[in-house]
């Protein structure tokens, strides 16, 4: 067993959690630090969930000496700003108390800093201008470390910008054909693990290994077509005819998912993505095959591993429904809420009138009713209380089916079917909560 010590900054996500796993495997003891865990990432004693980035530079020191770190691997990341999400906190200024941390251990530590690749003469966004900014920082820092640029990142489970390529494969649809033209140059998520171990094993004053820059990806050019393409050979799809969407579609949609951004939403069709998109991945890896003697592997080798199973092709097919179902939820709500409220107040309380309800209870029942309809919709449309607003308009829904079946047992017959649909509402509001994990 090795006896370094690694901790993984960011061990929740895509590639923290696969190099946290995958590292402890090679026999490594790995920290797996993260501001959250789902409780089936939470499986193992290393696992820790802290509130990382309000962690001043004192506070990551007692941390690198209470663990013995030798090694530290910062997966941190944001894609846009939004509702606790700071680009500039999580990138920049993360960075430089961790520096500040490590430079005051007293311990040799190396950082392994995971960034993107590019040149900073083509960033266009606050993404990658304080990713810039952070290698800008860790250079002139002169702690050893190894900056990772590592291209589209394959791995085995899917999250973000991966989760949407597999979606595209498997519907019918595809990007505007520019954007489909662009470079999209990827890496299997295990080289960069074995890159990683590879240098967690080299010595601090290794002179080769002290300051380095590498971009991890395949050498061989391919576009972000040949991406999909492969996706969707896994898939089954390749030989289905497929329908370009228009570029003011995806524009549109950007603009749709920086609204659902702001509502706490982690959409990967936004500004920011969609112009990294277009900017494309490229680089050159020679550099680090010379160095490490990896060979990557290339997209076909990658997905060949991992033919799409069931799970896949569920999660592939429901991914780009989960919005407009969250969308039709906040809708219904709010518009029910309002019609009975605003629209058709006098024939909501005729209703109960009719129905032989006290004339003191018909306003307030009325009222009170649409009110938390449009609350429960409200509490939908936030990603923080997207769970309570669904477990409420569930309970909502049968209460209004029960009730109606004592109190106005008529209504399940008039024409329109009002209550029968109830039902299909209950279960697109269960289907909801189950799909609410990003992961």
């Amino acid at each position: 067993m090795n006896q370094r010590t690694i901790l993984v900054l960011g061990a929740s996500g895509l590639i923290g959690r696969f190099v946290t796993d995958d590292l402890r495997a090679r026999g490594f003891r790995v920290v797996g630090l993260a501001r959250s865990l789902s409780p089936a990432q939470a499986m193992s004693a290393l696992d820790i969930a802290l509130p990382i980035l309000s962690l001043d530079a004192a506070a990551l020191m007692r941390l690198l000496s209470e663990y013995a770190v030798d090694v530290v691997v910062n997966c941190l990341g944001v894609l846009q700003d939004g509702p606790g999400s700071d680009t500039s906190a999580v990138h920049r200024d993360f960075v430089a108390r961790l520096l500040q941390a490590i430079a005051g251990s007293g311990r040799a530590i190396r950082l392994v800093h995971i960034s993107i690749p590019g040149t900073a003469e083509a960033d266009r966004t606050a993404f990658a201008t304080t990713k810039r900014e952070a290698e800008r920082l860790i250079a002139t820092s002169h702690i050893p470390h190894a900056i990772l640029r590592p291209g589209f990142v394959v791995a085995p489970s899917a999250y973000g910008g991966s989760a949407m390529l597999r979606a595209l494969a498997a519907f019918p649809l595809d990007l505007p054909d520019k954007e489909m033209a662009t470079r999209f140059q990827s890496v299997a998520v295990e080289d960069i693990s074995a890159t990683i171990a590879w240098l967690a094993v080299r010595e601090i004053d290794d002179a080769s290994v002290k300051a380095v820059s590498w971009d991890l990806m395949q050498s061989e050019p391919i576009t972000m077509a040949g991406v999909v393409k492969q996706f969707r050979h896994a898939f089954g799809t390749a030989g289905w005819p497929h329908v370009a969407m228009p570029s003011f579609m995806l524009d549109l949609g950007a603009r749709i998912g920086d609204l659902a951004n702001y509502l706490g939403w982690m959409p990967p069709m936004r500004s920011t993505a969609i112009a990294e998109l277009r900017r494309g991945v490229s680089g050159d890896p020679s550099a680090w095959i010379a160095a490490t003697g990896i060979v990557p592997k290339t997209l076909a080798e990658t997905i060949g591993h991992h033919p799409a199973t069931i799970q896949d092709k569920w999660f592939a097919r429901l991914f780009l429904v989960k919005a407009p179902i969250v969308a039709s939820l906040v809708v219904f709500w709010l518009v029910s809420g309002f019609i009975a409220l605003f629209v058709s107040y006098r024939a909501a309380a005729g209703i109960l009138t009719a129905h032989g309800f006290p004339p003191a209870l018909v306003a307030p029942i009325t009222i009170g009713t649409s009110l938390m309809d449009m609350s429960i919709g409200v509490l939908i449309a936030f990603r923080r209380t997207a769970a309570v607003g669904l477990v409420a308009g569930i309970v909502a829904s049968l209460c209004y089916m029960f009730g109606a079946a004592i109190l106005t047992p008529d209504l399940w017959i008039e024409p329109l079917g009002a209550l029968v649909k109830t039902g299909p509402a209950i279960v697109l509001m269960l289907v909801a909560l189950l799909m609410l994990d990003n992961r």
